[in-house]
């Protein structure tokens, strides 16, 4: 049995709206092992974003907890949080977030000097050819295609050789062919470095391509 990387214990996320409260998550309960990959799948407003801010200490539950590599997050303040997500969390984003007035590299390179990597430039120019854009590193994010700008987001991510790769919706703004390279990249991290990889999709290709699925219905864990 794999060593279990992060644990979802009765996980319940309510907000406070003009009608009165509502309820995102209800009671979600779920482990992930390390080197596993998982899909959060289910229609839109049934609470998958939510749970992958919850999964890595962005927002605190209304009840239940979030064990991440042994902590739990839940207990810990901001900055404690954020020290566990920069030792073990790497992030994808569907709008790859990528900072216009730095470089490729430049982008890769910032959570390695946030870190303290004496070697931030060379980590980051070695993870952009890995992702096939040694020829893009001086490139400004206005320069590159949707594409090359996931890839980006993606070494951004992977730089630090997080144990876990969250990823919301990775290939929501790309074209088929694009969305495939990026998938494939992804697969690639989680096989041949051990990165667990858990992520949002409404792609039931890039879902089929997990061990597992988590599907969410209204806020309730209708299987897994």
């Amino acid at each position: 049995m794999r060593d279990v990387i992060l644990s979802v214990e009765h996980l319940t996320m309510k907000f406070v709206s003009p009608v009165g409260s509502l309820t995102v998550l209800d009671d979600i309960n779920f482990t992930v092992g390390r080197r596993e990959s998982v899909a959060i799948v289910g229609a839109s407003g049934s609470g998958k974003s939510t749970l992958l801010a919850l999964l890595a200490g962005l927002e605190i539950p209304s009840a239940g907890r979030c064990v991440l590599a042994g902590h739990d997050l839940g207990s810990l303040d901001e900055d404690g949080r954020a020290r566990v997500r920069r030792a073990h969390v790497g992030f994808v984003f569907q709008q790859f977030h990528l900072l216009p007035a730095f470089t490729a590299l430049e982008n890769v390179m910032l959570p390695l000097e946030l870190g303290g990597a004496a070697d931030a430039r060379a980590r980051a120019a070695a993870t952009l050819g890995e992702v096939g854009l040694a020829e893009r590193l001086t490139h400004y994010p206005r320069q590159l295609s949707g594409g090359e700008q996931q890839r980006v987001a993606l070494a951004r991510a992977y730089c630090m050789r997080p144990d876990l790769l969250l990823a919301d919706e990775p290939t929501g703004n790309l074209d088929e062919r694009t969305a495939a390279q990026v998938i494939d990249l992804m697969f690639h991290l989680n096989r041949d470095a051990g990165t667990t990889l858990v992520l949002v999709t409404h792609d039931e290709r890039l879902a089929q391509r997990c061990e597992r699925r988590i599907r969410l219905h209204g806020g309730r864990l209708q299987d897994d």
